[in-house]
């Protein structure tokens, strides 16, 4: 079913399993997909192939989200390749494993340049598009439980990830009068991405992280990214401001 039929969606972090996953998953559904991350062209050509395979359009740029000219640079080129996006996923992001004494000044400044910064800039840049054109949208921020259960080991990432939901909040309702509706995905343990790579160096870890989830189950990226598309779905009117967790139960320990 082509639900997305039509719509295109512009995703930071697009190389990441998360970022994968969702553009997959809009891609199935006829979405037009739009990508950035760090890594240099050569690398994104299979999935740009894999993408193609559902007879929608694909790009990719290579983009560091936390220079601003840089992310507005990339919001008009992918406007040419792809259509205007309706669907902006901030989902690029970086975490740092240090606590709060071991962390330098620049690991702190970079990792709340991209998990923060980069999120206000593709936000920024694409809803102005839409803003100009007169054009409804959705805005998904994906963000963390880390948001408000204190992890002292990634001290930098929750407190980017806190700072990303006050951001979903206070462009919710901004950009509501424009009738673009801006949300969150805060998941728990993801055996993906960040976490996805810890698990896989140490099994051990992730069965403790498993039993520790009240449902005992970790998540997967396509599940996080079924969410990102219940959100941006056109039969979406209403929700806005929100974040939808989606952490097994984990947040009733804390």
């Amino acid at each position: 079913m082509e639900c997305f039929k039509n719509r295109t969606a512009i995703i930071s972090g697009g190389l990441g399993d998360i970022g994968r996953a969702i553009a997959t998953g809009f891609a199935k559904k006829g979405a037009n997909i739009a990508l950035c991350d760090l890594q240099p062209h050569e690398n994104a050509l299979v999935f740009l192939n894999e993408l193609k395979q559902y007879k929608v359009k694909a790009s990719y740029h290579q983009v560091d989200v936390a220079n601003a000219e840089a992310v507005r640079n990339w919001i008009i080129n992918a406007e040419s390749d792809t259509g205007m996006a309706d669907i902006i996923v901030a989902n690029a992001a970086i975490a740092t494993m240090a606590t709060f004494n071991e962390i330098t000044p620049e690991q702190w400044n970079r990792e709340l340049r991209v998990n923060l910064d980069g999120a206000f800039h593709v936000t920024k840049f694409a809803t102005a598009q839409l803003i100009k054109h007169n054009r409804p949208g959705h805005v998904i921020f994906i963000g963390s439980w880390a948001a408000h259960a204190v992890h002292t080991h990634i001290t930098a990432y929750c407190v980017s990830k806190a700072a990303l939901r006050m951001l979903c909040k206070c462009t919710a309702l901004e950009l509501a009068p424009h009738n673009i509706l801006v949300n969150e995905i805060a998941p728990g343990y993801v055996d993906a991405g960040l976490s996805g790579r810890s698990f896989e160096k140490d099994t051990a870890v992730k069965e403790a992280a498993r039993q520790r989830v009240p449902v005992k189950k970790l998540i997967t990226a396509e599940e996080v990214a079924q969410q990102v598309e219940l959100l941006c779905d056109s039969s979406n009117k209403h929700i806005t401001g929100s974040t939808l967790l989606m952490d097994g139960g984990l947040s009733l320990l804390c």
